[in-house]
């Protein structure tokens, strides 16, 4: 049976009546917390699959360099739109079905990419496009996350989460570097003797697991029944009474869509200005996390196994680059933890990307450092991100904005294509993958924190 929700109290409240939010047990919290970085570490399994077998599917399709990156950027337009369509659905769905359209969607997803067939180009390479297209649904998995931890710690009894939350949530968000070594580890150990079919296999399994276990047993969280309720009383014509209740919890209701109100005055700058710094980062995102089996075999001359060894090691740094954003980010501030580490990754990954260095061990600490300022960020800005919108709009804010990550892969992508055709692979890392990492820490000065943002809001929060 799957566990009962959270008692909100939805009835009537009395003139002036102030109420609070049902609690989170610590055993619900911590069933959240663990459900949620499965979910995650699952779906980039399946996203960082694609990167780390390019090479091996680029032999096997018969793809020229040029035209495994070019695939690479349709798919990434494909992702894009089915990206930008989800985070009005979660606000309406919920953060528990949200979940499991996201990892249902991998689950099949996966399952597709093993299927499709070799020897017929135009078809192949089409439905390879469509079906990993729909691998946004998976990618958008962390814009589910964000919102759906952002308001568990709000409520949860356990205070050390309440008082630290995005050094908690970092451990959630290092499902990113954790999928990548997943992929990297099973393609070292399966490539050779099962083919790279057999891995989309392996990552449709426990997607479908982690589905059924999210309908036994994740709750929804109180401010979302909230919303819910005060929508159903909207659309009925009770307006009065919605925002009644509303007012009864502190919180501000409001009748406007999700994705209208993340333009509106007071939340406008964070959207324009966080979307712009997406853009800019999944620059170094595709290039050094996404294809680094191509970047390290074709720049730094590597070998393929080589490569899936230094992976490895690589990503386990980042995981620790999550952690360490994620703890700092609660001490100094989400938004100077995020300019500090995209700055840093720049610097990192162009030096790694210079003739001095040649040597495995300079390589991966080059590579590591710059990994680990490059996502690590994201165990902040994620839930930056999600603390600057309210209920009603905070899945859509978060997911439109993760979604300019696929405008940054596709112009990322050609560009980087461009550059490789013409200078090589080396060249194209550095002016693409590392100064887009650069300029997008130098873009997130012109951020609005959060608390500054939701002052500025009409009616408060």
């Amino acid at each position: 049976m799957r566990t009962e929700q959270l008692a909100v109290d939805l009835t009537p409240p009395a003139e002036g009546e102030k109420r609070r939010f049902p609690i989170f047990s610590k055993r619900d919290t911590s069933m959240a917390t663990g459900l949620a970085l499965l979910a995650w570490t699952v779906a980039v399994f399946d996203f960082g699959l694609f990167g780390t077998l390019l090479p091996a599917m680029q032999e096997e399709f018969g793809w020229t360099e040029s035209q495994a990156y070019a695939l690479t950027t349709w798919i990434a337009v494909g992702t894009a739109i089915v990206c930008f369509g989800i985070g009005p659905v979660i606000d309406r769905l919920g953060r528990r079905k949200g979940m499991m359209v996201t990892i249902g969607g991998t689950a099949i997803v996966s399952g597709l990419t093993a299927l499709i067939p070799t020897g017929i180009p135009y078809l192949s390479n089409g439905l390879l496009v469509l079906i990993r297209s729909f691998g946004g649904l998976g990618f958008s998995e962390q814009a589910v996350n964000a919102t759906y931890m952002n308001e568990v710690y709000q409520v949860t009894e356990v205070e050390d989460k309440r008082k630290r939350p995005g050094f908690h949530y970092a451990f959630i968000q290092g499902g990113w570097p954790l999928g990548f070594l997943l992929a990297s580890a099973l393609a070292l150990v399966f490539l050779p003797s099962l083919g790279w079919r057999a891995l989309y296999v392996m990552a449709a399994i426990p997607a479908a697991i982690i589905v059924w276990v999210i309908a036994k047993k994740l709750k929804e969280t109180p401010q979302f029944e909230l919303h819910h309720e005060l929508t159903r009383l909207e659309k009925s014509g009770q307006t009065e009474q919605a925002h009644a209740l509303a007012g009864a919890y502190g919180v501000e209701h409001s009748s406007t869509a999700p994705l209208k109100r993340i333009w509106e005055p007071h939340l406008r700058r964070n959207t324009v200005v966080l979307s712009f710094a997406w853009i800019f980062n999944f620059f170094g995102i595709l290039i050094f996390s996404v294809l680094g089996t191509s970047i390290l075999k074709n720049a730094k001359g590597v070998e393929l196994t080589d490569a899936f060894w230094m992976l490895i090691v690589i990503n386990l740094l980042a995981y620790f680059g999550y952690v360490f954003h994620g703890w700092i980010g609660d001490k100094i501030g989400r938004k100077r933890t995020i300019i500090g580490g995209w700055i840093l990754s720049g610097i990192s990954f162009t030096l790694m990307l210079s003739p001095i260095i040649t040597s495995p061990a300079a390589i991966i600490a080059t590579y590591g450092a710059g990994l680990f300022f490059l996502v690590g960020p994201y165990a902040a800005i994620q839930y930056f991100m999600a603390e600057c919108y309210p209920v009603s709009c905070r899945a859509t804010g978060t997911a439109f904005i993760g979604a300019m990550s696929q405008p940054g892969t596709i112009i990322g992508g050609a560009l980087f294509t461009l550059v490789a055709a013409g200078y090589g692979t080396a060249t194209a890392a550095l002016w693409v993958g590392a100064l887009g990492t650069l300029v997008s820490g130098l873009l997130m000065i012109a951020a609005k924190p959060p608390l500054e943002a939701r002052l500025e809001e009409p009616h408060g929060v």
